[in-house]
């Protein structure tokens, strides 16, 4: 036992030390180095020009590249090398290992790139990258063992056949295969335009989510339809669904039908735009996305509302930046009938410049509006250009300096104030008054 192996041994050190294998072990080694230097040249060249490139076409090509960079910058010294070997008739074991890793390993790194790039960061994303791995290793792993043929060949006998067609486990793999493929660059390439949108200075803001949205559907519909086309799928054959998924948004998706295309139409008609300051109903707040199905509308308190597209189609909003972003506050002040209503006016026409928001342009104004019961009433009339930021700090900051200059002046703010008169008074309140 022990001489055998022994024997298996010497064998295999004979054959690993053997011209052939350091050959192969030679190839290995250099692709490797090469791909480290190269990795490591492109890493410094994007960290001194990452201000230039960032967050455009080209950083993105860069950055997928280097992350293709050192499995593709290996195969590129091994298969060149396993040809020249295999034409001189040189064993080549090592390197026909070698190459499908290394297309494994890219496949792997270009498929989580892109996944990472079409989603945001989130559990479901991290385990669908392990899941991809282990699915990539495991092929690789068939491969290399012989298994994978017959691994194949099983999973297409597993099959039913459904009129025409025949339906097999491994023609299901591959259609959830390819539209999880197509669906992922579709989405990748839609966060790419939507990008390229987003820095266009001629485009406006709805234009911008209109276009995002157009770009989004078509994309995901010809992913989903070049998916089926490619695993053999007549889509001649989706006339009877098509004419099903009618009926079905006739009867029961009728609304949803509805949101999504009042979205396009606020997108359209420019009714409504991201940045805007609105109120539906009691909701007031700013605009912060446009989504196929709800607008997305933020309050002073931070509290999110997501307000079906069809209620800003079918019922009355108000737009506060529709046209013009300014808007007019009017703080209203009351002085008492002894003081001088002029004086107050320059007062609180001064006062107006505590607040920065308040713009010069339009001036801000004070109006005497009328005599009412308990003073006179003045009307400090401003002007803001923020109105997603509120009108209370403005309102606070302008009360408290003309309540401050009031004081310094010694002007007068009323008290509500009544006159009472008695026509009569009961019998015994008149008795004792008159003893």
């Amino acid at each position: 036992m022990l001489e055998s192996a022994l024997n298996w041994w010497q064998q295999h050190l004979e054959q690993l030390l053997s011209p052939a294998t350091l050959w192969q072990l030679a190839i290995l080694a250099s692709a490797a180095i090469a791909a480290s230097l190269l990795n490591r040249r492109i890493q410094q060249l994007l960290e001194t020009k990452a201000s230039a490139t960032q967050q455009g076409i080209r950083h993105i090509a860069v950055r997928s590249t280097q992350r293709l960079l050192w499995p593709l910058v290996a195969l590129a010294v091994v298969i060149p090398a396993k040809a020249i070997l295999t034409g001189y008739a040189m064993p080549v074991q090592l390197l026909a290992i070698a190459v499908p890793v290394l297309w494994a390993l890219a496949l792997i790194r270009f498929s989580i790139y892109l996944l990472r790039k079409a989603f945001t960061i989130n559990p479901l994303l991290k385990s669908s990258e392990s899941a991809l791995s282990v699915l990539v290793w495991l092929g690789v792993v068939l491969h290399l063992i012989g298994w994978l043929p017959v691994v194949l060949d099983f999973l297409d006998s597993l099959a039913l056949s459904l009129g025409e067609h025949r339906v097999s486990v491994l023609s299901v793999l591959k259609l959830l295969l390819l539209v999880g493929l197509a669906f992922t660059v579709a989405i990748w390439l839609s966060e790419l335009i939507s990008r390229q949108l987003q820095r266009s200075a001629y485009i406006s803001p709805s234009m911008r989510v209109g276009f995002n949205k157009f770009s989004k559907f078509i994309l995901l519909t010809l992913a989903f339809l070049i998916a089926l086309n490619a695993v053999g799928i007549n889509l001649s054959s989706l006339a009877i669904f098509g004419g099903a998924l009618g009926v079905g948004l006739g009867f029961g998706l009728q609304r949803i039908a509805s949101n999504f295309i009042s979205g396009f139409i606020l997108v359209l008609d420019r009714s409504i735009k991201p940045g805007d300051v609105i109120t539906v109903g009691d909701k007031f707040g700013w605009v912060e996305a446009l989504n196929s199905r709800y607008v997305v509308v933020r309050n002073r308190e931070g509290v999110d509302t997501l307000i079906p597209n069809e209620n800003l189609i079918t019922s009355e909003v108000i737009n506060w930046s529709y046209a013009d972003r300014n808007v007019r506050v009017v703080i209203p002040v009351q002085i008492s009938y002894d003081d001088d209503p002029e004086q107050a006016m320059a007062l609180m026409l001064e006062c107006a410049k505590a607040s920065t928001r308040i713009l010069t342009e339009p001036a801000p104004t004070v109006r005497l509006m009328e005599f009412a019961d308990s003073g006179i009433e003045l009307q400090l009339r401003a002007w803001i250009s923020d109105p997603e930021n509120g009108t209370g700090g403005v309102k606070s900051e302008v009360n408290l300096a003309i309540w401050r200059a009031f004081k310094e002046h010694k002007i007068t703010i009323p008290y509500p104030q009544r006159d009472l008169h008695i026509k009569s008074m009961p019998a015994d309140l008149k008795r004792h008054q008159d003893d």
